[in-house]
This record gives C-alpha cells, structure tokens and sequence, in this order.
C-alpha cells in the first residue's frame, strides 16, 4: 500500500485539514517490513485476542494444549505401536510419536486458523485500513503458545523415558522456524483464496488430514522405500519432524539435499503467495 497527500496548494491555505489517499501499491509484490514493524502493535493484540478467545469460558482453559496432542500420541500408542508394531528406530513409541506430533500440531493449528482468518475478521477489514498481511500472520504466531507448553511436556517424556538431548537441539528453532514459514507461505494462498472461493475454507481440514498421513507423525522416515526417500523428504514437514526427532531424540538427521529442496519450495510457495496476496488485497472489504 501506499500512502499520498493531495492537493499540491498546502491544506492549511484552504483552511482544510490535509487529504490522505491509501492505495494499492504497484509493481512486483514487496514486504513492507517497515510497515509492519509500524503496526507491531496491533500484531500483539491480534495475537493476544486469538489466545484470549480460543481459552474463553473453557473448563480446563490452556490444558487443552496438552490434552489434545496427549490424547493422540495414546492413541497412537495403542493403535500403530501395539497393534500394528510400527517401528520407532529403537525408541520407546510414546515418546517418538509425541516428538512428531508436537510440530504437526502446531502446523495443523496454524494453517487451519490462517486460512480462515480474513473471513472471520470480515468487521474488521471493512471498518479501518491496516496491513492485511498481519491477520494471517496473527494466526500463525498464537499457536506458538500451545506448542511452548506441549514442549515442556515433552520434556518431561524425555526424562520419564531416560533420553538426553544432544548437541543437536541447538538446531530446534530452525525447525521451528521452517514449520511456521510452511504455515504462513500455505496460508497466505488460502486465506485469500477463501475470501472468494469459501470452499477453500471447507476443504483445509481435509487438506491437514491428509498432510498427517503423508508426514511421519506415527512413523518413522526409515519406513518410506529408498526410492521415494528423496521425493518424501521434499515435503517441509517431513524435513520439520525428522529434524524434531534428531534435535530431542538423537534419531538419523533429515537428509540435508532435501531439505535444501524443502526450504526452497517454501521460499518460492511463500514469494508466490505473496504476490497473490497482494494482487487480491484491494478487493478484501468489497468481498469478505
């Protein structure tokens, strides 16, 4: 967006106060980092509200952070490692299901409320003029909170079970990083395209389902036949739990030319995205 002054006569010789013009910004689609920064404080209270609203008038309140990815890793357990005796490269299965789940559940949380974030804040998009961008941006951030707090029962998996971290969990913010980037460069796609199309908002839950069954969540990479090791490596979070699992669990680390193709694809969905993004940003208040 860019922001112009009108008339060239000085508005205080016409004794009126000076005109404002917001419009769309021409050209290539840019970051304005300096825009955002401007507006980091209404990013905090994006943030604050989506954590405020989710824990509202709940019984158990941030214990469902826990709670739910708790009561998948049980039924992972019983399910995958009891029943069908997946593997768990020498691990026990509890821990190695929790340490998948803990990424996933943060890139499934983050996408889902993303890609539905401009439609559920149509009021606000059509009363004042700020960066869109910091909507979905808001969405991807909140659920860093849940994530913090399922980490720390993590830790304490890890020292029920006796598993020491390596050097190798100075890498975790890394991941961290390039799970909250694969959620924000896929949810800047969706949230856009869901202001126009609602079915996107439809079919993200089925998208997450799927995206859970074709990431080793509840099982390892070692299972994927050699021959499709490369192209499975490809997906983000395929590189994104494989490197949770090395940095707390001490298993094989990803393998390091596909996640090069990872952190690549991610860059280029994010850039294309953003150009979409801006394209359809004008026509935000008219259509949400």
């Amino acid at each position: 967006m860019t922001v112009s002054r009108s008339p060239a006569v000085p508005a205080s010789a016409l004794g009126r106060p000076p005109v404002i013009q917001i419009k769309a910004a021409d050209g290539p689609a840019t970051l304005n980092l300096r825009e955002l920064a401007t507006n980091w404080e209404l990013l905090y209270f994006l943030v604050w509200r989506d954590i405020k609203v989710r824990y509202k008038q709940t019984a158990i309140g941030a214990g469902w952070a826990i709670l739910q990815p708790l009561t998948t890793m049980v039924i992972f357990t019983a399910v995958f490692g009891r029943l069908a005796s997946i593997p768990s490269d020498g691990l026990p299965y509890p821990v190695f299901a929790f340490a998948g789940l803990l990424p996933w559940t943060y890139f499934a949380a983050a996408l889902s409320r993303s890609g539905n974030s401009l439609v559920s804040n149509g009021n606000l998009i059509t009363k004042v003029y700020f960066p869109r961008l910091l909507i979905p941006l808001s969405a991807v951030l909140s659920p860093l909170v849940d994530f913090i707090i399922t980490l720390g029962l993590v830790a304490l998996m890890m020292m029920w079970y006796g598993v020491v971290p390596a050097v190798a969990i100075l890498t975790l913010p890394a991941f961290v990083l390039l799970a909250a980037a694969s959620a924000l460069a896929l949810s800047l796609w969706l949230s856009a395209l869901c202001v126009r199309y609602r079915d996107v908002g439809v079919v993200i839950p089925f998208l997450v389902q799927i995206g859970m069954y074709v990431s080793p969540v509840a099982y390892p990479t070692s299972l994927v036949p050699e021959r499709w090791r490369f192209l499975y490596s490809v997906n983000p979070m395929a590189v994104v739990i494989d490197g949770f699992r090395w940095a707390l669990l001490g298993t094989a680390p990803p393998d390091l030319f596909g996640s090069a193709v990872s952190c690549a694809l991610v860059a280029v969905i994010f850039y294309g995205g953003l150009l979409y993004f801006n394209r359809v940003e004008r026509v935000f208040a008219d259509v949400v």
